[in-house]
């Protein structure tokens, strides 16, 4: 009988989350600090950098933070190396900035939909393609936090549904593409999950957010601890097998089709 592998201790292991100031990502920085990783995280907001490093710190680790932009390669790009050279190699990279607004394509601008395009899309882009200088090869493990908006058309999400398609292919060809490096790649969809910002966007209130539940299969929201658990397995030696994966963690919600989204949005 083989020993199993420490599953969620990441002593020792630099993580790099951008967009890691808020929300679900916020509640994944949180969950690596706990499991005792050094931690680097990227936002825009110098304000919420400022908090959310402090909210890390107070699981008694090594945290760094940086204020930048995704959508700016330069930018990003700087980041990883200060990461590099004041955490050492990069083990794991989560990358989960996203932008949303509810908007019927024939009510859209071009340049709103660019922007959620150059967050989502672009921005993923330019966090991988700085990161892979900076990861441990082999052994470094890339998750892309997606949305369900790429497997399942929604309307008034033309925008997120064009970008987190291309996020989760990415993913697929980025996992063929790093693979001879011992690099994994990886998606995690999360579904409705309480007290984000996106629930908040999609489902502003009460009626329309149980609009949503009606559609899970399991009755109910998803917490940030939910999906930071997911992340945690697909980065640890019990998921070494995984590469090229897109896993949603939404109760179902999904497989029935993401009900009750597009009638929540438009109460």
């Amino acid at each position: 009988m083989p020993t199993l592998p420490p599953a969620f201790d990441f002593a020792g292991k630099t993580v790099f989350v951008a967009g890691g100031t808020s929300g679900i990502n916020l509640g994944i920085a949180e969950a690596f600090a706990a499991a005792g990783a050094k931690l680097s995280v990227v936002g825009r907001s110098q304000e919420r950098l400022d908090a959310a490093q402090r909210t890390l710190r107070s699981h008694g680790g090594t945290v760094v933070g940086f204020s930048a932009d995704v959508r700016d390669a330069e930018a990003i790009a700087a980041a990883l190396k200060s990461t590099h050279d004041a955490l050492g190699a990069i083990d794991i990279v989560v990358s989960g900035a996203a932008g949303n607004f509810p908007s019927p394509a024939v009510g859209m601008s071009a340049n709103g939909f660019k922007a959620v395009i150059d967050i989502d899309l672009l921005g993923t882009f330019n966090v991988l393609r700085a990161a892979h200088a900076f990861l441990r090869k082999p052994g470094a493990i890339v998750i892309n936090i997606s949305a369900p908006q790429a497997v399942q058309p929604m309307a008034l999400q033309a925008h997120v549904c064009a970008a987190k398609a291309g996020v989760d292919m990415l993913t697929r060809v980025l996992a063929i593409e790093w693979g001879g490096d011992g690099i994994r790649v990886n998606s995690v969809i999360p579904g409705p999950i309480e007290n984000t910002e996106g629930m908040a966007r999609l489902a502003p209130t009460a009626e329309a957010a149980q609009n949503i539940v009606r559609g899970v299969p399991l009755g109910r929201l998803g917490t940030k601890q939910e999906v930071a658990d997911l992340v945690l397995f697909l980065a640890s030696p019990w998921a070494a097998y995984i590469t090229g994966a897109v896993i949603p963690v939404d109760g179902g919600w999904s497989a029935n089709g993401a009900a009750g989204l597009a009638s929540a949005i438009r109460d």
